[in-house]
């Protein structure tokens, strides 16, 4: 149904946020070091290993099918250690054909195994169900804005210097590296070599996988880190921002001049370059607000409300589009306006730089979350609107519900796959019209109470 919006949440495979918006790219020349006079930034400051400061799962995981198993997860333990092997032995074939050396393919694979938990991890996912409320008041907890801050100060010389090599925002990058691993707590302990093994054999996004295997290969053929040091989530991500693999190869870059872009340890400079790095490459523009809370008119027409519709804010002031001051919004680019939960709850006027930090994951919960953290970490004021607080999250058999009731009353819907995207947005607001609401889009309990 296309872009999920932000007040329902959905999915159910959890890749970390990286791997979420990164597709597998070739390898890439391997940046230019920075100058020797630049020292290693020093290890990450111990800010707290709090569990209200971990990080979210993925907010837009795709769907997997329900009780379907592939081959190998119906098999006995030791059919499937030995079937593993098997499945080693002939993947070798295929990745020194692509590049990967002898050599370091058996020094990585030495002490691979089938690893259970990996698979389990990748079967029980539970169904990202929480409202976009929710989600902020734990992304940008109070705990992770003082740790963001305190990383800000920590590491000053190093991100000023990254700010101005990659021209990214500094708060941006400490942001992304609060929400991927709270700023270094929680890299992932999994050996990555055989994460990705146990999920390429295992037959589900088998050939996703592999990819990032051989990634993965290259990387440590490359000497950037050696097999035991390549720890990361169970799905391949890795270091302080959750590279994964294929992301690392395009994008990771030497930024401390010691030779290895190294992402994993507790030295966070090469992770947040990389990363500053990653933003840059796909458009990222130095100083421009990923977004701007708004207030929208009494009369505001909600169909403007979509990504498609571009004006620069002052044009939108004069359709009643205006900063929570009360004054237009300065004219920093085009802009779109996103209301997450309607009418009821805060609007924003969002630039191109919303859709850069899409390309770290896909999900508008966590570009606003990331967005809103650099907003805070930089001493800018919380949200002013209110939520819809009373609203819980629609499960996925409701979305597809009231995509399903939406139909039958011939508000088409496209289909009916339990993601609210633009084509069931455009539903709602037809259905409202119909009944004289506020055509706002907004698929909430209330209305699926309605439909039936």
């Amino acid at each position: 149904m296309g872009r999920a919006a932000c007040a329902v949440l959905v999915g159910a495979m959890a890749m970390c946020a990286a791997a979420v918006a990164a597709a597998p790219l070739e390898r890439s020349v391997r940046p230019e070091p920075r100058a020797a006079t630049v020292q290693p930034a020093a290890a990450v400051a111990p800010l707290g290993r709090r569990d209200a400061d971990r990080p979210e799962p993925a907010v837009r995981p795709k769907a997997r099918p329900g009780a379907r198993e592939t081959p190998a997860a119906t098999m006995t333990v030791s059919t499937k250690n030995l079937a593993f092997r098997r499945w080693i032995a002939d993947f070798r074939v295929r990745a020194l054909r692509q590049g990967v050396s002898a050599a370091g393919f058996d020094r990585a694979f030495a002490d691979v195994a089938y690893n259970a938990d990996v698979i389990a991890k990748d079967r029980n996912q539970a169904e990202f169900n929480r409202t976009l409320w929710d989600y902020l008041d734990r992304a940008v907890s109070e705990t992770r804005i003082a740790n963001g801050r305190a990383a800000l100060d920590t590491h000053a010389r190093l991100l000023a210097e990254i700010e101005a090599r990659h021209g990214v925002d500094k708060e941006i990058v400490v942001a992304v590296w609060g929400m991927e691993s709270a700023y270094g707590t929680f890299r992932g302990d999994l050996p990555v070599i055989e994460a990705l093994a146990t999920l390429a054999y295992d037959g589900r996004r088998g050939t996703f996988f592999e990819a990032q295997l051989v990634a993965a290969l290259m990387i440590l053929d490359d000497g950037d880190t050696t097999p035991g040091a390549m720890t990361g989530s169970w799905a391949g991500a890795m270091g302080h921002t959750q590279f994964i693999p294929t992301s690392y190869q395009a994008y990771a870059v030497d930024f401390d001049g010691d030779g290895r872009r190294d992402i994993w340890s507790d030295d966070p400079a090469d992770a947040l370059a990389s990363t500053a790095a990653y933003l840059k490459s796909h458009g990222w523009t130095q100083g421009l607000p990923w977004g701007v809370e708004v207030t929208l008119a009494d009369d505001f027409d909600y169909g403007l409300a979509k990504r498609p519709v571009v004006k620069m804010p002052s044009q939108w002031a004069a359709l009643g589009v205006r900063g929570t001051d009360g004054a237009p919004v300065s004219d920093y680019g085009p802009a779109s306006v996103l209301a997450p939960a309607g009418a009821d709850g805060a609007a924003f006027l969002i630039f191109s730089n919303f859709a850069v930090i899409e390309r770290y994951n896909a999900a508008d919960a966590y570009v606003i979350g990331v967005g809103h953290l650099a907003d805070r970490i930089a001493g800018r004021p919380p949200i002013q609107a209110d939520w819809p607080r009373e609203d819980r999250a629609l499960t996925s058999a409701e979305r597809k519900e009231l995509q399903r009731r939406l139909t039958a009353q011939g508000f088409s819907t496209r289909g009916v796959d339990g993601r609210i995207g633009p084509n069931t947005i455009e539903a709602v607001r037809g259905y409202q019209r119909s009944l004289g609401l506020t055509p706002d889009g907004y698929a909430s309990p209330r209305l699926l109470d309605r439909l039936r």
